[in-house]
């Protein structure tokens, strides 16, 4: 059974291509799910479930008005992806950075294989 946290919700929804593009296009700001559909080749009903992964995982805010669905894109999940990733990243960063440090050493050491 997958996870089921918020963090492996978001990334789960941002492991598909389609709905990072629909991210990327909600950057211009709010839009109708009509116009959220339109550049892609896929079934309305299939924008539609990309739509629901999405608002599901946070990353998106639909309203309704009258017949109008507008998407909103919410930054707040994608957010705590950059902090997740920033921590991991500086910690094998330090990681990378010591094994370095010691093949430097190896190398400097007259008689030792690296």
């Amino acid at each position: 059974m997958p996870a089921r946290d918020a963090l492996s919700v978001v990334f789960a929804a941002l492991a598909d291509p389609t709905r990072r593009a629909i991210l990327t296009h909600l950057q211009q700001g709010p839009a109708t799910a009509g116009d959220v559909a339109a550049p892609f080749a896929v079934s309305r009903s299939a924008i539609s479930q990309h739509l629901k992964v999405l608002e599901d995982a946070g990353l998106i805010e639909r309203t309704v008005t009258a017949q109008w669905r507008t998407c909103v894109l919410r930054t707040e999940p994608l957010d705590e992806v950059a902090t997740w990733v920033d921590s991991h990243r500086r910690l094998w960063d330090e990681r990378f950075d010591l094994l370095d440090q010691r093949l430097q050493l190896l190398r400097e050491t007259p008689g030792e294989a690296p």
